[in-house]
């Protein structure tokens, strides 16, 4: 494989393929810088739970909070990754999508993935050191949830649902470096966040659905064969209902609704537009998930505002 090939998931006009030196192309493809989508997926959480703590108290969401789960949403991803591809190199060297990874194509080693993993691991604490106690301790824990992920799709049906537990644990941290405190709110956020991973992964691995079959890979995807669209269907609607309680807990204002609203419509159109026999679809409905994510961003936000209250 050549270093300067375009992985299959990846947008054609990716940056990383069209401006990045040819040497960190392999670095940066390991940590899916040139896949954005997942990025965004990882961040949103944590920039949702900073922006319920903040309408909370009547203020708008701290920039710097935001800013610094960007970098750690970006790093921590890299890691993750790379991670992931450590443990999975057998697997992927099977699957199509996968294949070309720098892993298992032979352009970076084991020992110099961990290296990496290691570096954005160290980067990340340091901003980690900044957010507080319970911020810290949180993100301690997520380590145990990140290792364990890729090893999920040997043992269960349902790795998409540990996916989700990881994915939105920024959820929880970014709530506790804004208040220095947790809340049911907080949680209820948290909840809503695993069922809507649970959703666009599930989405997301129809792409590999007859390839994850001969290599002995589980899904939920596999599991609900031709339930799928329902499956989808049910997962964001409870990723609806829990994120309503969620306002409704943290007493949030009028204004949430809207853009609670504008999130059901793009996860129902989601939904009905699932396809199992369309992977290219998948990865474009799975991609749409920074939208909706950043709806809910929004809305949280705007949800500051309540009736008599002034900006």
């Amino acid at each position: 494989m050549s270093d300067t090939a375009i992985l299959p998931d990846a947008a054609a006009t990716n940056w990383v393929d069209r401006h990045a030196p040819a040497a960190l192309r392999p670095w940066l493809k390991l940590g899916r810088f040139d896949r954005p989508a997942g990025i965004w997926l990882l961040m949103l959480p944590g920039w949702q739970g900073i922006a319920l703590a903040a309408a909370e108290q009547g203020r708008w969401p701290n920039p710097w909070l935001l800013l610094a789960v960007f970098i750690g949403a970006a790093l921590m991803r890299a890691a993750g990754c790379a991670f992931n591809d450590i443990v999975d190199r057998d697997f992927d060297a099977q699957v199509a999508r996968t294949a070309m990874r720098p892993i298992p194509a032979g352009l970076i080693s084991v020992k110099q993935a961990w290296l990496f993993l290691v570096g954005c691991s160290l980067i990340s604490l340091l901003i980690l050191l900044t957010l507080g106690w319970l911020a810290i301790g949180l993100g301690v824990l997520s380590l145990g949830l990140v290792a364990g992920y890729p090893f999920m799709k040997r043992i269960t049906w349902w790795p998409q649902a540990w996916l989700g537990l990881t994915f939105n644990w920024g959820a929880l941290l970014g709530y506790a470096a804004a208040t220095g405190h947790l809340s049911w709110s907080a949680a209820l956020l948290y909840a809503a966040g695993i069922f809507w991973t649970l959703g666009y992964d599930t989405i997301y691995a129809i792409q590999d659905i007859e390839d994850d079959a001969l290599a002995g890979i589980k899904s939920s995807t596999r599991r609900l064969g031709a339930h799928v669209q329902l499956g989808v269907a049910g997962f964001y609607a409870a990723a609806f209902v829990l994120v309503i309680a969620a306002a409704w807990a943290g007493n949030l204002g009028p204004l949430f609704l809207p853009f609670a609203g504008l999130f059901a419509l793009h996860l129902s159109r989601q939904a009905a537009a699932v396809n199992v026999n369309d992977g290219p679809g998948a990865l474009k409905l799975f991609k749409s998930n920074a939208i909706a994510g950043l709806l809910i961003v929004i809305g949280l936000t705007a949800g500051l505002w309540k009736p008599g209250v002034s900006f």
